[in-house]
């Protein structure tokens, strides 16, 4: 079969960009950036916390092979049962990832960005991976290309990423300090040698940074990530975003380690702790003051595809492509009026962005509330036993700014209610209900299209206000209305701080 060439007049690309685990960040977190770079990314998925409801990506799993070994990776094939990066459920070639990519493109129009992230590292893989970039640059030139990397190979190979017009690169940089990198790395492979070590972290380390100026200096857009280890980097991460951010990269995604015993990771196995919700919002508010944060990010599986926050890859494994019968033809038409559809309603809401809380008559005095939302393309949609995830914002004075997302597991097997269907057990010791009520630990109110009635009584006893009153309105004016209703209950006083209290 001869694959067709997409193109279209929609949002064309100047290059792209998506990282390993699929990060981005508010408007507001935007604003500060030079016009050229904002027009880059406010529309992109990965990127914009507004553009991640509208816009989906994918990841194709071309590189196999790693240079490095960190103590929170176990890169895992033909498995379909975690969401993490490193896992994929196919190996592709490049020729089988160009089928994929135009299969999903057909059949999932609002998709606009395709990353190759792993699940070993790109740049240990440069013939499959700029071999599958050549591709989509001929075949599919209105599809934004980028790739997130370790940096070990990154100064060696930064003259083909331009070449492809990848003016997006993520650099996932865990420490400046090898002291430190020596704790994270147990090793890496450099010029035909495997180095142990305070050296081999201090190699990559050099290589990292190298490879930073490098791309900026190109005018390549480069956003780092790293990884919260609690005991290990979480002193040392602020100093990362200063020198990161002076170098050049324009933002940041500080993501929690995962660190759970099943996924077979040297930390999982050793017992090391992953940070706290707390402990993550701190830091990330902490590296803020220097640098952009990312704060929607999933950490997506080497072949994730959807949406941020979904997982549709199982829809287009091989075995189904082959037997796909697609009018491309008018799939390509059908992306461009899909795609210009929600620019124009983009940039309708930009336009019409909600007040600030204190133009709603919310003393400015007044305490930060987190709330908690079972949210899906940006509005309140989701009932509360089938949320997979629930999205946390914080009202203040200033207005509502988005915190971060708390994975929970479905619990509910009702079909049309929450709580009144067959529930599903974690164990004995604690049901599911009972553990996500828990991972909502610290926010005030639950923002839910619908909520039965046994998880009802379980979050007011919790002392999390539940609410259905908001039902596919959109999440920034939902979470403003329901701050300015405790506003008027006058519980809104500003908390007291007990060291200060003699």
């Amino acid at each position: 079969m001869e694959l067709p060439v997409i193109s279209h007049s929609g949002p064309k690309a100047e290059g792209g960009g998506c990282a390993s685990s699929g990060c981005g960040s508010a408007p507001d977190a935007l604003a500060h950036l030079p016009d050229h770079i904002r027009a880059k990314v406010q529309d992109h998925p990965c990127y914009s916390e507004e553009a991640h409801h509208y816009f989906a990506r994918m990841h194709v799993a071309v590189a196999p092979a790693c240079n490095i070994q960190c103590n929170y990776c176990n890169r895992k094939y033909d498995c379909s049962n975690e969401s993490r990066p490193g896992v994929v459920s196919e190996l592709l070639t490049p020729d089988q990832a160009i089928r994929k990519v135009l299969a999903v493109a057909a059949e999932i129009p609002q998709m606009t960005v395709l990353g190759i992230a792993g699940p070993g590292d790109p740049l240990a893989n440069p013939a499959r991976t700029f071999d599958t970039f050549r591709q989509l640059s001929e075949k599919a030139p209105d599809i934004k290309l980028c790739v997130s990397t370790n940096g070990l190979s990154l100064p060696e190979h930064v003259d083909e990423i331009a070449k492809h017009n990848i003016d997006h690169v993520t650099i996932t940089i865990n420490c400046v300090d090898p002291e430190i990198g020596a704790q994270i790395y147990p090793w890496i492979y450099w010029q035909n040698k495997r180095i142990r070590g305070v050296e081999a972290a201090r190699i990559l380390i050099e290589q990292q940074q190298k490879g930073l100026e490098m791309l900026t200096a190109r005018g390549i857009l480069v956003k780092v990530n790293s990884v919260l280890i609690p005991g290990v980097n979480d002193q040392h991460l602020a100093e990362v975003s200063k020198i990161v951010k002076a170098k050049g990269a324009f933002l940041h995604n500080v993501m929690p380690l995962i660190a759970e015993a099943e996924h077979g990771t040297y930390y999982g196995l050793m017992g090391q702790p992953e940070p706290t919700a707390e402990q993550l919002q701190a830091l990330q508010d902490e590296c803020a003051g220097d640098m952009a944060m990312m704060r929607h990010c999933r950490q997506c599986r080497a072949d994730a595809v959807g949406l941020l926050g979904e997982d549709r890859g199982d829809e287009f494994t091989m075995d189904k492509i082959d037997v796909m019968d697609i009018d491309y033809a008018a799939a390509m038409a059908r992306r461009k009026e899909v795609h210009d559809a929600i620019i124009d309603q983009l940039e309708a809401k930009r336009g019409n962005a909600p007040a600030a809380a204190v133009d709603r008559g919310i003393p400015a005095g007044s305490r930060p509330v987190l709330m908690a939302v079972a949210g899906k393309n940006g509005v309140v949609a989701e009932h509360f036993g089938h949320a997979r995830e629930f999205l946390i914002y914080e009202a203040s004075p200033a207005g509502v700014r988005f915190i971060g997302h708390r994975k929970t597991e479905l619990y509910c097997g009702g079909m049309d209610s929450c709580g009144d269907g067959d529930v599903i057990e974690a164990g004995a010791s604690e049901s599911l209900l009972d553990r996500n009520i828990r991972i909502l630990e610290g926010c005030e109110v639950v923002l839910c299209a619908k909520i039965g009635y046994e998880p009802w009584g379980k979050l007011e006893a919790a002392g999390i206000a539940p609410n259905g009153e908001h039902a596919m309105e959109a999440i920034e004016d939902a979470v403003l209305a329901v701050y300015k209703e405790i506003a008027a209950t006058g519980k809104l006083a500003p908390a007291v701080d007990s060291k200060k209290v003699a």
